[in-house]
């Protein structure tokens, strides 16, 4: 039998990546393909792939073909922007639908498949959705769906996103929602090829991860009016490292009323579980790769 075979679509500019990890994060595609390995069967080979490098090498149709499940992971650019770093994820994208291989999207991940499958993403019009995105609720077509498997119906999630589908593209089915954007989750069946599971929030985000994301913003989320002054932000943060450290410090989690949804990492990265046991494994076994 041979291993199952993964692939994560990093989202992110080089640059962007260097910014991460100097602001004590990680490179989204390292943390997800980490995560996935942990996920999945034993022996379970996760390889990356950089589609908005110049020059970067990517999997053509065939290539993709080869792998089991493909990933995408969140990023710093706006879809509707276009240009050399976005347009050939948009083009992959839709080599993926074309192959039938299961696919995940977090956050940037479901802006770029709802746009490589005929659908709109915007700014969204409420702000930033960063830290903790609260009380996202299951819709009735994600009741028994396989991405929402032993997850509550209402739950909160660690995000940070600008932008939100606007228009959905053929084939979606919305799955989750929330006050702050109406798309929290989707399904996007696209006729005849790939099926698309996508989350809006950042299941695979540790509060180590999020808090890497405040301290690289710097001081715009105080010119955002989201936090009064750095001092604020700053105690925010220490609060979302102490959070890492410890779960279950009582004080924080009362302070930021955070329950088992976000402080448990089992509960907390369930939808991308959910993907691997409920999505990629039925369709390797449909294909014969068992």
């Amino acid at each position: 039998m041979s291993h199952l075979r993964l692939l994560v679509i990093e989202g992110n500019v080089r640059a962007a990546r260097e910014r991460a990890v100097a602001s004590g994060g990680t490179v989204a595609s390292e943390s997800y393909a980490e995560l996935l390995r942990g996920l999945s069967p034993k022996g379970t080979v996760v390889d990356i792939c950089y589609p908005a490098d110049p020059g970067a090498n990517l999997p053509d149709s065939g290539g993709l073909e080869g792998y089991d499940g493909v990933a995408i992971t969140g990023s710093a650019l706006n879809v509707y922007d276009g240009g050399p770093a976005i347009d050939p994820q948009i083009e992959l994208a839709r080599a993926l639908f074309r192959t039938g291989t299961p696919c995940f999207g977090s956050c940037w991940g479901l802006q770029l498949a709802t746009v490589a499958a005929g659908g709109s993403v915007r700014k969204n019009p409420e702000g930033r959705e960063i830290g903790i995105a609260r009380r996202i609720e299951i819709l009735p077509p994600g009741h028994g769906h396989g991405l929402y498997m032993g997850k509550p119906r209402l739950f909160d999630a660690i995000a940070v996103h600008l932008d939100e589908v606007e228009t959905l593209a053929p084939g979606t089915t919305v799955l989750a929602t929330n006050g702050w954007s109406e798309v929290q989750a989707a399904e996007i069946d696209t006729p005849g090829s790939g099926n698309f599971w996508g989350v809006q929030y950042h299941p695979e985000y540790t509060f180590a991860e999020i808090a890497a994301v405040f301290r690289r913003y710097g001081d715009i989320l105080v010119k955002q009016g989201i936090f009064p002054d750095l001092a604020a932000q700053d105690a925010y943060v220490a609060d979302l490292d102490a959070l890492h450290a410890d779960a279950a410090n009582k004080p924080l989690t009362w302070k930021y009323a955070l329950d088992q949804t976000v402080l448990d990492a089992g509960v907390r990265t369930r939808e991308i579980r959910n993907w691997v046991e409920q999505a990629v494994l039925p369709a390797r076994s449909a294909r014969g790769r068992e």
